[in-house]
C-alpha cells in the first residue's frame, strides 16, 4: 500500500468524524453563553445601567434583547435545535460586545480584548454554514420531515395510479 493510499484511506475515515466538530463548537458555545445570560438574568436592571454608561442607545431594552438572545442561544446550541437560526442574533451580540466592550482593550483575551468574542464569531458562522450536525435535534428533526414527506408523496402516488 503506498503512501498516496495510506493518506486517502486515513482522510475517508476522518470524515466520518466531520460531525464531531460541530457538535464540539456547539457545546463550547452553549458553555460559554450560559454563564453571561445566567449573570444578566440575575441583575437584568445593573445590565441595562451597564448599557446606559456606555452610551448604548435603550439600554434597557438592549439589556433584555441580549440576555434573551444569549439564553435563548444556550438552550438552542445545547440542543442542537435551530442552530443556523440562532447563530445570527449571536453573531450580531459578538459584535456589539466587541466594539463596545472589548475592541478598546486590544486582542488578547488576558487583557478583556476581542480574542473570545472572535472565536465565537467564527464557531457561530461555521454553526450558521455547516449547520448543526448528525448528533442535533435539527438533524432528527430534519429527518423526520423527509422521511414522511417521502411516505407521503409515494402515497399519493399509489392512490393516484
Amino acid at each position: 500500500m503506498n503512501l498516496t493510499t495510506k493518506y486517502q484511506n486515513a482522510v475517508e475515515k476522518l470524515s466520518n468524524l466531520k460531525d464531531l466538530p460541530l457538535l464540539f463548537m456547539r457545546l463550547i458555545l452553549a458553555a460559554g453563553f450560559y454563564g453571561p445570560a445566567m449573570m444578566k438574568l440575575k441583575s437584568i436592571g445593573d445590565i441595562a445601567s451597564w448599557f446606559e454608561s456606555m452610551g448604548i442607545p435603550i439600554p434597557t431594552l438592549n439589556a433584555y434583547l441580549a440576555t434573551g438572545t444569549e439564553t435563548l442561544g444556550f438552550v438552542l446550541l445545547f440542543l442542537g435545535l435551530g442552530t443556523r437560526l440562532i447563530s445570527i442574533p449571536l453573531i450580531i451580540t459578538m459584535i456589539v460586545a466587541i466594539v463596545t466592550v472589548h475592541l478598546g482593550h486590544g486582542f488578547e483575551a488576558g487583557n478583556n480584548g476581542f480574542e473570545i468574542p472572535l472565536y465565537y464569531i467564527i464557531m457561530l458562522f461555521t454553526l450558521l454554514i455547516y449547520g448543526s450536525g448528525k448528533f442535533s435535534l435539527d438533524y432528527l428533526l430534519t429527518k423526520k420531515i423527509k422521511y414522511k414527506l417521502k411516505h407521503s408523496e409515494y402515497k399519493t402516488l399509489i392512490i393516484n395510479l
